[in-house]
């Protein structure tokens, strides 16, 4: 067991001791404050560089709803210290006695863990409907608009910003189950900041669970975050309810530190995370710009153009196979079968490049020979009907199901023995969740079994890609949803994932390495997606790709952006020398230097040997920016490294220089 070392400051006082009518408890770490009032309501105070910022208002922070009605209001009691280091507080509403435990840990000390139970001391049965765990106001501070920034980590169909400003009348669930047939899942947290400090919330079980975590902007003054959980049960008498573990958390700047801090703490709970490979880090041309319709022919005509631009990895992409379910050779395109892949691999191999495979697990389309010998695979609604993935016009099969996951590690083998691929190229928006699963095959204790197996079945598909292939490029790419955090272990590379725009790119880029962290490779995905921006993809350190046509008007389509002609091949030539010339993807994304919400330009940082790299981004820029984490009273040499222009010499740890750039300026400040 991981030995928790907790700094605790506050235990039970009176409101005079306090200074507040209101108060009755504080518990307070270095960074973070909480205080209940008598009837248990609490509010959040940040504690950074010797000031204290109040969040907002109190609040019924922890409540629990009786047959749909939320009892909110509970007459505190008691409050002590526990052998352990944490702090308890407990109080009751009529025949329920709340009990809180908060701990603040040395080594998170911007962080407050909660633990909370209910327990029915009356004579009758309770019905109990849900709960609702850090339920806070977070107040504005001044005029500026917008007054809120926030991460949103809920998946939608429409694929919205993950990261983006509040609107008066905004609102946002977050569930973490299904919000569309095939679009669902996310990470457990989320955050609402101001300039210059925020408020992050969520839960700290080892599995997914289907909580909502709401974000509101009610008016002009306030946002307010929280935790849900919707639960349906009978609490007997002298019965406990124990929510799940969560916490609150406090940060300056942006969401970026307390993504981080979740992480941490997930790894000392025994999460971990194995760094990528280091052909990863190498740039991806895939053969998708021809469509499903490619013929090997096509591929084999582009590799000298991929070959010249110095790209590493060629992905194979849809429509290899016979059917979604059925990931048998189309008999069309590999008439020999194994044998014609095999050669295509050899054909790749040969000429200095590695080879990935496009897949879509967990896929069945109606009709497949998989479904009409195995219909017992599928997961099943409630009423028995099957799950559909819109996107394919497919159904779900049952990560839960043990026959699914043998089945699919058969495909790995096959894959990467037998035909001799080099990675995987994982996709589709359905792998980022499941729905609970009634298929009575399957025998569930729970039907949210499935829900919870889904990081599993993916943890089955990684280990034995690894297995045959110990540097094996395992990518995921869960088009457009918010990254399943408890999937994030079993891949080595994420994906901007079908990005609308190049602020999708480089806000995910920042999200996910907070959540995965540096040794861990980020794609920026096809820069044909994003009008070639490869500014966006190189300035957040992640790696670049594409999947453009050569020769010109060789693909069976018109689709315009794919062909590479002679002047994008100028520009491709150009990023590539670059990306390779400074590995950004290799160095430390210093996310907690700059503001994504608040700070103009927007800036991303990057340290690698000993240098730091800055991207700044806007339509148009006249004016000073501004370089942080220099080394005090160091002198650099600051360079344009994208134009080669020599920009002068600053010295740190701050330093302004005066500009003028158009979309992007990318800078690098050498040490002298």
């Amino acid at each position: 067991m991981i030995q928790r070392r907790f700094l605790l400051i506050g235990a039970m006082a009176v409101a005079a001791q306090l200074g507040s009518a209101q108060e009755a408890v504080r518990v307070a770490g270095k960074n973070i404050r909480i205080e209940f009032d008598r009837m248990m309501h609490s509010r959040v105070v940040a504690l950074f560089d010797g000031r204290e910022e109040v969040i907002g208002d109190f609040t019924p922070s922890e409540t629990i709803q009786v047959a749909g009605v939320d009892v909110k209001d509970f007459t505190m009691q008691g409050s002590k210290n526990d052998a352990g280091g944490s702090h308890q507080i407990w109080g009751t509403a009529g025949s329920l006695r709340k009990e809180v435990r908060i701990g603040v840990e040395q080594d998170f000390p911007r962080v407050a863990f909660f633990t909370t139970s209910y327990t029915n001391t009356g004579t009758t049965d309770l019905q109990i409907t849900g709960w609702t765990n850090q339920h806070y106001a977070i107040a504005a501070a001044g005029s500026e608009q917008p007054a809120f920034w926030s991460y949103q980590s809920g998946s939608y169909e429409k694929r919205p910003d993950w990261v983006l400003p509040l609107k008066p009348g905004f609102k946002q669930e977050n569930y973490m189950g299904m919000n569309q047939p095939d679009y669902g899942g996310g990470t457990p947290v989320v955050d609402v900041w101001r300039r210059g400090v925020g408020i992050a919330v969520g839960h700290m079980e080892r599995a997914p669970k289907l909580v909502s975590l709401p974000v509101t902007m009610p008016d002009s003054e306030h946002a307010t975050v929280a935790v849900e959980f919707k639960h349906n049960f009978v609490l007997k008498p002298g019965e406990t309810l124990k929510t799940f573990p969560t916490f609150v958390a406090v940060h300056k700047g942006d969401y970026f530190q307390a993504l981080r801090d979740y992480r941490d703490k997930m790894i000392g709970l025994g999460v971990r995370f194995n760094a990528a490979p280091e052909s990863a880090f190498d740039p991806i041309w895939c053969a998708w710009g021809y469509g499903r319709k490619m013929t090997t022919s096509q591929l084999y005509g582009a590799l000298p153009m991929v070959k010249k631009l110095g790209f590493t990895w060629v992905t194979l992409d849809d429509g290899w196979q016979t059917a979604q379910g059925d990931w048998f050779l189309n008999p069309r395109k590999y008439p020999n079968g194994d044998a014609d892949m095999r050669a295509l691999v050899d054909k790749i191999h040969a000429e200095g490049f590695k080879a990935q495979l496009w897949w879509a697990p967990l896929a069945a389309d109606p009709g497949t020979e998989l479904l009409n010998k195995h219909p017992e695979m599928l997961l099943l609604n409630a009423d028995g009907s099957k799950q559909k993935i819109s996107y394919w016009n497919s159904f779900y099969l049952c990560p839960a199901d043990p026959a699914v996951v043998e089945y699919h590690k058969a495909i790995v083998v096959k894959a990467m023995r037998d035909w001799g691929f080099d990675g995987l190229k994982l996709d589709g928006q359905h792998m980022n969740g499941a729905p609970p699963c009634y298929n009575p095959a399957h025998k569930h204790a729970r039907p949210e079994e499935s829900v919870e197996a889904m990081p599993k079945f993916f943890q089955a598909i990684y280990e034995t890609a690894l297995q045959i292939k110990p540097d094996a490029l395992v990518e995921f790419c869960p088009c457009g949803t918010g990254y399943n955090f408890f999937t994030l272990p079993f891949m080595n590379m994420t994906v901007a994932s079908d990005p609308e725009s190049a602020w999708q790119v480089r806000l995910k880029g920042k999200t996910l390495k907070a959540l995965q962290g540096d040794s861990m490779a980020y794609f920026g995905d096809h820069v044909d997606m994003v009008k070639d921006d490869f500014a966006s993809t190189v300035g957040v350190g992640g790696v670049v790709g594409t999947n453009f046509r050569w020769p010109e008007k060789s693909g069976s389509d018109s689709r315009e952006g794919k062909d590479l002609t002679p002047a994008r091949e100028q520009l491709f030539a150009k990023w590539i020398g670059i990306y390779k010339a400074k590995m950004l993807s290799r160095g430390e994304y210093l996310g907690t230097l700059y503001d994504l919400g608040f700070d103009r330009p927007e800036t991303h940082a990057i340290s690698k040997d000993g240098r730091l790299y800055y991207a700044f981004y806007a339509p148009q820029w006249s004016g000073t920016i501004t370089l942080r984490g220099l080394a005090s009273g160091q002198s650099y040499r600051v360079t344009d490294y994208v134009d080669g222009k020599d920009l002068g010499t600053v010295r740190g740890p701050v330093a302004t220089i005066d500009v003028k750039f158009d979309k992007h300026l990318l800078i690098e400040a050498k040490p002298e």
